[in-house]
């Protein structure tokens, strides 16, 4: 088991590289001047000098690729400048010389609007994306087995043909195109009965008395419109897993025992065949913390999504970049464990 997970640490780091390189490179060869997009358009040429040289613009690519991944490393090599203390937060492991080899905690830049720490822009929103996606996949975990079970119970009924019917609808439907028709249908069509909003996000402020207050009913539409798709494909593995399973040799044997089919299904059927759904289920789990972007946006819910689409339009790189390094971070974390949870399930996966 040590080397198995040995061995996703390393794929897991060997991702993250490749991810953060190629992000790096993208917004490196972009057209514009990250320093003019700090001060404005409106700037002398001393503060677009200076700020070039605060930014390593003044350097080689390869030269701030290397500063880039210092940056973001967790143990890196600094000095105790002015510069360094206002940017890490460090602890010093190891002097050498005028340089220290550090512990500190990534650096993601500031961003060019608000010029706030992009970590901690992304720290006031990641709350808000992890709720939405978690309660998407709540609802499409526990609907998504219900039904694969059920078409597996009643197959070559109307329940079987309906149940794939509706899968099939729900793969082929983009998360976007969902979200737009949910918003239109329950929050504007219908917002009389169902009392939803088209738009809204977790917390609300009283016009009047400037007071927030929680907005739960906000958190149905956008996790509705996120789980379908997650929903449809829960449903099909749940039930051809299930209809897999029920064929095997000792289920005959448990119902020549006298057991009934509830109990043969949900104790003896059920837990075996819920391994591709573990897979699937964490997989689509971070699929969705990382990649909610529209239907945040289609929404108005205050989130990781709706804030990178925001910074794109803005032309914010340094928290674009924040925002794609964290999603990607998020999904290989989130697989790091899908992995290690698939081997504790079927140990045969570590050979």
């Amino acid at each position: 088991m040590l080397r198995f997970f040995t061995r996703k640490i390393i794929y897991s780091i060997i991702v993250l590289w490749g991810v953060l390189s190629l992000v790096f490179l993208l917004f490196n060869i972009l057209p514009g001047d990250p320093a003019r997009l700090t001060l404005g358009q409106r700037s002398d040429l001393s503060s677009l000098a200076n700020v070039r040289k605060e930014l390593n613009l003044d350097r080689s690519l390869t030269a701030r690729y290397f500063l880039y991944l210092n940056d973001l490393s967790p143990l890196s090599v600094n000095s105790n400048s002015a510069t360094d203390k206002e940017k890490y937060h460090y602890t010093t492991i190891l002097p050498i010389g005028s340089q220290n080899i550090v512990i500190k905690t990534p650096y993601l830049g500031r961003s060019y609007r608000t010029k706030k720490l992009v970590s901690a822009v992304l720290a006031e929103a990641l709350p808000g994306t992890a709720l939405l996606a978690l309660s998407a996949m709540t609802i499409a975990t526990i609907f998504g087995i219900l039904l694969g079970s059920l078409a597996a119970f009643y197959k070559d009924t109307w329940v079987d043909t309906s149940s794939i019917a509706a899968s099939v609808a729900g793969i082929s439907m983009p998360s976007f195109f969902a979200g737009l028709i949910i918003a239109y249908v329950f929050g504007y069509l219908l917002h009389r009965y169902t009392g939803l909003d088209m738009t809204g996000s977790l917390w609300e402020y009283d016009p009047i008395s400037g007071e927030k207050h929680w907005a739960f009913k906000n958190l149905i539409l956008p996790a509705f419109a996120l789980g379908i798709r997650p929903l449809a494909i829960i449903t099909q593995l749940t039930r051809s897993s299930l209809l897999d399973v029920l064929s095997q040799d000792y289920i005959r044997t448990a119902y020549s025992k006298g057991l009934g089919h509830v109990q043969v299904i949900f104790r003896h059927a059920l837990p075996n065949a819920l391994n591709p759904v573990v897979t699937a289920i964490s997989g689509w789990t971070a699929e969705l913390l990382a990649g909610s972007f529209f239907v945040e946006y289609i929404f108005g819910w205050k989130g990781l999504g709706k804030l990178t689409v925001e910074a794109l339009d803005k032309f914010d790189f340094p928290l674009v970049m924040g925002a794609v390094l964290v999603s990607a971070f998020i999904f290989v974390l989130v697989s790091l464990f899908s992995d290690l949870l698939y081997a504790r399930l079927d140990p045969r996966i570590k050979l």
